[in-house]
């Protein structure tokens, strides 16, 4: 009888304690990724807590099965998967462009909302037998876990269609679309109270397609300017879904991750949105409360004027400080490399340059700075808006490579704009403002920018690689 007994505790207790080096890895990776200088050793481990994660799952799954004919078949499908997944994930990884990467992202969080919806549906064909009490709380996990699953699956693709150009990124401005979504939310809370009482499997599809279609409206209401937040908001989602899945597979590791990644998503969305002057709570529930503004930016503003990159370069010479302020548009163009050659030249020469970056610079979080890390620019230039903004009143040359409307005075001077209140890079105030573009288009945001027509500004037309590497050919 202990010989029994022991064998399965003893299993139980060491896939546990390899489930809490995991997690305890996890968490000390997200401490390392919050900083450059220890981004690579975060990275290391998380991959050996989910290496870890995976093995014990892997060994877990074995001692289950054993003795009961299904072991080796439960086994190869599990390894099957990983090894599937496993592949994918690196073809993925290895292939991919940064400018590639926001719209990967909100691809993989639609995997794990789907991932929860699955769960949640073979939590309801497949219920266990419990105590009353227990199947309540049971049916409550079931529900909750769908719902979030399904809302996360169809807001993630709507983001990835945006980010990767496939559909328009301007808000989508339903009729009483605020309505809507508080109606999907209280229909949501009636269904939970139904189903809890009478699991009846019609209502798990109505409730389905409500977060489908919920997850849907909620991320196509919300404008390009605001996407930076949309993904960061759904890798909390995908978070929370996972830790829902946790619940019903009764997976501490799984709980503990998800709720790792869902609270770190939010309180980056949070951040991200003090940082641009948005209500955290308009956004994520789909820009609530946010009407339609209207803007003169599409008006005349007057004319523009250009330079060459030769001109560029005299008046880069003659500068004593600089300030580079990218945006999507180096990544885009992949001109990072030449960008630091550039500020390393300049350097050289006795000029002080400096790197200003906003916090929603690109498309993702921190997407500038891996490319100026990449790329080998000293950490100690790189600041952030908040660092720069007030140096740049006395700044001889302002360089906007790529970057539009992170820079985009309407912000700060247009209350009908509709990124009207979001702080921006302040470059007008410098003494000469030069701005690499490809066209006088306007940004991600669909506004027109004002700074393209001051008096202080100048267009440096072309792919800013090029352009770049003309400026240095012209040292």
């Amino acid at each position: 009888m202990t010989d029994t007994v022991s064998g399965p505790l003893t299993a139980g207790s060491i896939a546990g304690a390899a489930y809490i080096v995991a997690a305890l890895l996890f968490i000390l990776s997200l401490a390392g990724l919050s900083k450059h200088e220890k981004a690579r050793a975060g990275v290391i481990y998380g991959i050996t807590g989910m290496v870890i994660a995976l093995a014990a799952t892997i060994w877990l799954t074995l001692q289950d099965t054993w003795g009961t004919g299904h072991a080796l078949t439960g086994l190869g499908l599990l390894v099957a998967a990983v090894l599937v997944g496993g592949a994918i994930g690196l073809w993925r990884a290895r292939v991919v462009e940064m400018t590639g990467m926001p719209e990967l992202i909100a691809l993989l969080h639609s995997f794990v909302g789907l991932a929860a919806v699955l769960v949640g549906w073979n939590g309801h064909l497949e219920a266990p037998a419990l105590s009353p009490e227990l199947t309540a709380i049971h049916h409550a996990e079931v529900f909750i876990g769908v719902f979030i699953g399904a809302v996360t699956f169809t807001g993630s693709i709507v983001a990835f269609l945006k980010l990767s150009a496939r559909m328009k990124s301007s808000p989508l401005m339903l009729p009483g679309k605020n309505a809507i979504n508080l109606g999907a939310l209280g229909a949501f809370i009636a269904l939970t109270v139904w189903y809890v009482n009478d699991s009846q499997l019609w209502l798990l599809v109505v409730v389905t397609l409500l977060a489908l279609g919920l997850g849907w409206h909620l991320v196509a209401s919300i404008g390009g300017g605001d996407m930076p937040v949309v993904v960061s908001m759904l890798n909390s989602y995908s978070g929370w879904a996972a830790a829902a899945a946790g619940f019903l597979l009764n997976n501490d590791l799984l709980i503990i991750t998800g709720a790792l990644v869902g609270s770190s998503g939010a309180y980056l969305s949070y951040i991200m949105c003090k940082a641009m002057n948005r209500s955290f709570i308009s956004v994520i529930a789909g820009g609530f409360g946010i009407a339609a503004p209207t803007s003169k930016g599409d008006t005349d503003q007057g004319e523009h004027r250009e330079i060459t990159a030769e001109a560029t370069a005299e008046m880069l010479t003659n500068a004593s400080s600089v300030v580079i302020t990218p945006g999507y548009g180096m990544a885009v163009a992949q001109a990072q490399y030449p960008v630091a050659e550039l500020a390393h030249q300049l350097r050289e020469r006795g000029v002080n340059v400096r790197f200003g970056i906003h916090p929603v610079a690109g498309r993702l979080p921190g997407h500038m700075n891996v490319l100026l890390a990449e790329a080998k620019v000293p950490y100690d230039i790189v600041l952030e808006m908040d660092e720069i903004n007030d140096d740049l009143g006395d700044t001889s040359v302002v360089l906007v490579i790529g970057a539009n409307d992170t820079v985009n005075p309407a912000a700060a001077e247009d209350p009908g704009s509709p990124i009207a209140g979001m702080p921006v890079l302040k470059v007008w105030e410098a003494e000469n403002v030069i701005v690499f573009k490809r066209s006088m288009a306007a940004g991600y945001a669909g506004v027109q920018n004002p700074l393209f027509f001051r008096e202080n500004s100048q267009m440096l037309f072309g792919d800013a690689k090029a352009r770049v590497e003309d400026i240095l050919k012209a040292f």
